[in-house]
């Protein structure tokens, strides 16, 4: 069938698949009530122990109950003071996500914040930017201004969200929240699996992951994932295309049942083009052309990225554990292309340079933690005390020349050369910050829970940007912030919850600021009430109301210039719900709606009032799947998805708008047997044409085109 084929049947398609759920599901519901199913006897396998899900492992279905993302412990969500959303790697293998931000789409009020032409992965959290993410628990390089691959599939388990400031155990991080994304770990018995995927726009990808106990060793297990991917994409790239490639070995030892020692590796290499997107004109971005691309055929981005982790923990008894945490990490990227500066005085040219960076970046971390559990004064305790001792440094030489501007609406590629490059600016950062924190979860018994901590951070920061006409190397900085947190949660019921908490963060400078050395660094905090409810027992609904304040805050220079500067203090409120869980045997939900009101409350560059840059009020996603669970349809599952994100301004100072869009998904999936899966995932049925992700006047990703993704899943 032809592409203009499919489109014209898309909205019939459509139909069917977003209706056939519920129905199926109902079907199921009615046949049970009248008796058509015959109830069977459970079996129990010998030898094989019963899924117990721990806050590291994996989650059955789309509903996590358990995370150690907000308290660095194994802790039930429904005992967390504060919102945690997860995305299981069920509803990853469902939608066959490959982008950290369509993964991201199923939690409410997280938008994607921009690509950073194509290098990277930053969100937007209750309407804060943050252009990092945790690892297992451990925050990427934050001396760097951001990480410099795109986050790969391969080996995550499982992708959490926790809403909010999180400095009390995480020091460095902005106030809209962390992302911390949980890896699968070495399995203890023999498994294995492996995709092969092709679709729209020369897409195709192969991944794979191995696993299980190694020979002669008695404990020692181990995992090895992979991926590679080449992609030409929707956009005209000047016959460029993006590809990365990554492999992460894992192992984990028990040498005695009291000690657990962990290791993974991660290493990316990603080669891209240098994709600004589109420029906005006259206060929007026009759509007629989302293919229309403003660089040249030499356009390119080139990087590697990499770390290791090893974690011990040993148990002095049943209620006694340490932990020590030792990460290492290092990087590089390269980058040759022209860059938007603006546009010529009658809007029809797209001024240009040429711009060439080269950059280097390495840090450790090192975390060691006691947890204790014990009764005092009548009173259940899990305490929580640790030391995490962070050095990061990062390196950037940029270069830039003159390029022949282009015609906005009709760019000839491929004819302009690069002038003679200058040196414009080096940057030297080094951060060296020690943090003491502590934190009790408290049993107050009658359905109360009380969690306090308090973390204070130390160190010092040395910034060095060196310009043609500053060449004054600047003393090192003294850095010190402390940031409390309590929480407290009222268990009304066994499946309700209700919980209110008070939240900061601390985080030092990391972007190229304007004409400043050893910028003041960014504070925030938060104020947030909330609810948990099992619906049933395997469908939960969280809702929460927040208003946080941030203070000292990095924006893009509004005047081009490349640079960053510090503006006064913002402030976002909202309301937001999540749904995740199975409603029936074989149907499984997850989304979130979110409200968001981010403005500026205080400035001197910015006017009082702006809304933040590429922050709807309106927000919100569902997806849905159905799977038969017996009969000659056994196996065969649908799934159909919606994402309405509300108008935006495109930058702080509200120059320009984008519009809201909505896109639908779908998918149909056939497990042939235990051991194998074919999946055809569609995307932008309606074909919509919309901005996904703004950055600034002429950085504006575009949303993709209807496309199709197939897919052959082989597992062991």
């Amino acid at each position: 069938m032809s592409r203009s084929a499919i489109r014209r049947r898309s909205p019939l398609l459509l139909a069917l698949l977003a209706g056939a759920a519920p129905i199926l599901a109902a079907g199921a519901a009615g046949a049970q009530a009248t008796g058509d199913l015959i109830a069977l006897d459970t079996i129990t396998v010998a030898g094989v122990p019963p899924f117990r899900e721990t806050a590291t492992g994996p989650v059955q279905g789309y509903r996590a109950t358990r995370s150690a993302t907000a308290t660095k412990t194994d802790t039930a969500l429904r005992d967390t003071p504060q919102t945690v959303n997860v995305v299981p790697r069920e509803v990853l293998v469902d939608r066959q996500e490959t982008r950290l931000a369509d993964a991201l789409f199923n939690v409410s009020n997280v938008q994607p914040g921009g690509t950073l032409q194509g290098r990277s992965d930053t969100f937007l959290i209750r309407g804060f930017r943050t252009q990092s993410y945790a690892i297992d628990g451990v925050f990427m390089n934050q001396a760097n201004t951001f990480y410099p691959v795109q986050r790969d599939f391969a080996d995550i388990e499982r992708i959490e969200v926790l809403k909010g400031p999180a400095s009390v155990l995480y020091g460095r991080g902005d106030p809209g929240g962390v992302i911390n994304i949980v890896t699968r770990q070495p399995s203890p018995v023999p498994t294995a699996d492996a995709s092969i995927q092709g679709g729209s726009f020369g897409f195709r990808r192969v991944q794979g992951s191995v696993s299980g106990p190694v020979p002669g060793v008695e404990g020692l297990a181990a995992r090895l994932s992979f991926a590679s991917q080449g992609d030409s994409t929707f956009r005209n790239l000047a016959g460029r295309e993006n590809s990365r490639s990554f492999v992460a070995p894992a192992i984990t030892w028990n040498p005695s049942p009291d000690t657990r020692v962990s290791f993974i590796g991660e290493f990316t290499r990603q080669d891209t083009a240098y994709d600004e997107g589109l420029a906005a004109r006259n206060g929007r971005v026009p759509l007629d052309d989302i293919a229309r691309f403003y660089g040249e055929p030499f356009a390119s981005y080139n990087a590697t990225a990499n770390f290791g982790t090893l974690k011990v923990e040993h148990d002095f008894n049943e209620h006694l554990m340490i932990r020590q945490v030792l990460n290492a990490q290092s990087g590089t990227f390269d980058v040759f292309a022209p860059r938007a500066v603006g546009l010529s005085a009658n809007g029809r040219l797209v001024n240009r340079r040429t711009s060439g960076i080269n950059s280097a970046f390495a840090a450790v971390d090192s975390q060691t933690e006691l947890v204790a559990k014990f009764e005092w004064l009548g009173l259940r305790h899990t305490a929580l005390v640790g030391v995490e001792y962070f050095n990061g440094y990062r390196r950037a030489y940029t270069t830039q020349g003159t390029l022949a501007s282009v015609s906005f609406d009709n760019p000839i590629l491929g004819v302009a050369r690069p002038g003679a490059m200058g040196f414009l600016s080096e940057i030297k950062q080094k951060n060296e910050l020690t943090g003491l924190y502590a934190q009790d979860q408290i049993d107050l018994g009658y359905g109360l829970q009380l969690l306090l901590g308090v973390r204070y951070d130390a160190g010092t920061q040395f910034y060095f940007n060196r310009t043609a006409a500053s060449r004054t190397i600047p003393p090192d900085q003294e850095l010190s912030g402390t940031s409390p947190r309590v929480g407290l949660i009222y268990r009304v019921a066994e499946p309700l919850a209700l919980y209110a908490s008070y939240t900061t963060s601390f985080k030092p400078q990391t972007d190229n600021v304007l004409g400043t050395s050893n910028p003041p660094p960014e504070t925030g905090e938060q104020v947030e009430v909330g609810t948990r409810f099992d619906l049933s027992p395997d469908l939960s609904l969280t809702a929460s109301v927040f208003d946080i304040t941030r203070n000292n805050v990095s924006v893009t220079d509004p005047a081009n210039t490349g640079f960053s500067i510090i503006t006064g203090q913002q402030r976002s409120k909202g309301v937001e719900a999540d749904l995740a869980g199975t409603i029936l045997p074989g149907w499984k939900i997850i989304g979130g709606v979110g409200y968001t009101d981010a403005r500026i409350t205080r400035d001197t560059t910015f006017a009082i009032g702006n809304r933040l840059g590429g922050v709807p009020l309106f927000s919100g996603s569902v997806w849905s799947t159905y799977q038969f669970q017996d009969g000659p349809w056994r196996g065969l599952g649908i799934g159909a998805g919606l994402t309405y994100v509300g108008s935006r301004f495109g930058d702080i100072g509200n120059t320009y708008k984008v519009g809201a869009y909505t896109r639908v998904d779908a998918a149909v999936f056939y497990d042939l047997n235990e051991h194998a899966r074919f999946s055809l995932n569609l995307r932008n049925l309606t074909d919509a044409r919309y901005i996904e992700q703004t950055f600034n006047p002429v950085n504006n990703l575009p949303g993709a085109p209807f496309s199709v993704l197939a897919t052959i899943t082989a597992r062991m």
